[in-house]
């Protein structure tokens, strides 16, 4: 049964590969755009749900079913992606620009925000916490962000390119190869920050939040500001690095959830 767990990504990506090279077969093939919702769709999603498959596979022992990572990746990325868009606009009708440190913040503090309420609502109840809820949810969290990102960046190609299909294709390509180095990363390692803290309270636990979320728009401010390839695979190296020790401890350490 492990085995199969820690395998069910390559399921995932090869039947949602299959899907969606059908899906853009039959666009080319017809080219009708009834098809387009389903190629943006299928081809904003299927490498994050992938990773989110891949990571829940990894991180050793975590009780969150899949309907509450549904849930997690619906609410918090539509919450996250709508307060970050309104702290952004607004901030950029004031100051005329926002600066990359600027976006990183509001991105990543309104991704946090579903997340820090289930949280609370557990310690309520009082359930155990573990970390590795933690980093599962905010990989969800990350992959809802990213989905409806990269919708809207796909969306937006195919209206500046006057219905190119190539255009949507090389938006989603890019994008989606990306998002696990990106938002899906960055707000894994602040959850999974948060809920260490919850799960076992001290010093150096509550340190570690403040800490580990500075760090996560400091690289969320150097990929907008710096772009270009090798900073990209510089930065999501370190992203993705980062993540995956953090799954790899939740399985060695076996750290015992204190009951809140």
């Amino acid at each position: 049964m492990d085995v199969m767990r820690q395998w069910a990504w390559a399921g995932v990506l090869v039947v949602g590969g299959a899907l969606f090279g059908a899906v853009l077969a039959t666009l080319v093939a017809t080219g009708n755009p009834n098809f387009v919702p389903t190629v943006i769709l299928l081809g904003s999603a299927l490498v994050p749900v992938t990773f989110l498959t891949f990571a829940a596979g990894r991180s050793g022992e975590w009780q969150l079913a899949a309907t509450t990572l549904a849930a997690a990746a619906l609410f918090g990325g539509v919450v996250g992606t709508v307060t970050a868009g309104i702290v952004e606009y607004d901030a950029i009708r004031r100051l005329g620009a926002l600066p990359a440190v600027g976006i990183g913040l509001a991105e990543e503090a309104a991704k946090l925000i579903v997340p820090v309420a289930m949280l609370a609502w557990a310690v309520l109840r009082r359930r155990d916490v573990r970390t590795a809820d933690g980093l599962v949810l905010g990989i969800a969290v990350g992959l809802g962000f990213a989905v409806l990102e990269t919708m809207g960046y796909a969306f937006t190609a195919l209206i500046a390119s006057r219905g190119d299909v190539g255009a949507v294709e090389q938006t989603l390509f890019l994008r989606g190869l990306l998002s696990p180095a990106g938002h899906m990363a960055w707000t894994a390692l602040a959850c999974g920050a948060l809920w260490r803290w919850a799960a076992a309270p001290s010093p150096r636990t509550l340190a570690a939040v403040p800490l580990t979320l500075a760090a996560t728009v400091t690289l969320h401010a150097c990929w907008d500001g710096i772009g270009g390839v090798a900073a990209y695979a510089v930065l999501g190296a370190v992203s993705v690095g980062w993540l995956l020790w953090e799954l790899h401890r939740t399985r060695t350490l076996r750290i015992t959830p204190a009951r809140v």
